[in-house]
C-alpha cells in the first residue's frame, strides 16, 4: 500500500509542477501606498487590501504563457466608495453610492519574453459603472469591485482571457 501512495503522491507532484513551468509569472510592487489616493488608514487593514490585489494579479499572470514574466508598479489605488468615520467603533465605514467614488487605479507594467521587453506602458484603469454592471465576485469579497476593472485592463492588455470567479 505504501508503493501505491508513494506514486500518487509523485504524479500529484508532477502534475503540480507541470502546471507551475506552463504560467507566466508576475512581481507586483506598490510605490508609496501610504500615499494612495484611498485605501484604509489602518496599516493591517492597507497590508491585507494590498496583499489580496497581489493575489489576485498573481492568478492573473498565470494566464500567461511560461516564457512571459509581467512587472507591475501600483503607484496609485482609489478604491469603490468613500469612507465615513464611525463614532462607536474603530472600524470605518465604506459607502458606496455609485456617483463619482468609482474605483480607479494607476500601475507601470512591463511584459517580458525569454528576458526582452515586448510590452510595457503606464495606464489609469477605472470602473465608473462600477455598481451597474454584472460583476460575478462574492459580495464578501473585499475588492468585489477592483477586481473586474483589473480583468479588463488584463484582458485588454495582453489579450489573455479572464476567468471571473470568487478568487
Amino acid at each position: 500500500m505504501k508503493r501505491q501512495t508513494r506514486f500518487w503522491i509523485a504524479a500529484a507532484l508532477l502534475l503540480a509542477a507541470a502546471g507551475a513551468a506552463s504560467a507566466g509569472g508576475v512581481t507586483v510592487k506598490y510605490q508609496e501606498p501610504d500615499k494612495f489616493t484611498d485605501v484604509p488608514f489602518w496599516e493591517q487593514d492597507r497590508d491585507q487590501v494590498l496583499k489580496e490585489l497581489t493575489a489576485h494579479f498573481d492568478y492573473l499572470a498565470k494566464q500567461l504563457p511560461a516564457n512571459q514574466q509581467l512587472s507591475i508598479t501600483v503607484t496609485d489605488i482609489d478604491l469603490a466608495g468613500r469612507v465615513e468615520p464611525r463614532r462607536r467603533t474603530l472600524r470605518d465605514l465604506r459607502i458606496l453610492r455609485g456617483g463619482a467614488d468609482w474605483p480607479t487605479m494607476e500601475l507601470q507594467y512591463t511584459l517580458e519574453q525569454d528576458g526582452k521587453v515586448i510590452a510595457s506602458g503606464t495606464d489609469r484603469l477605472s470602473n465608473m459603472m462600477y455598481l451597474d454592471r454584472l460583476n460575478r465576485y462574492a459580495g464578501s469579497d473585499s475588492l468585489r469591485y477592483e477586481k473586474p476593472m483589473v480583468d479588463e485592463w488584463f484582458k485588454k492588455s495582453f489579450g489573455a482571457p479572464t476567468q471571473l470567479s470568487s478568487k
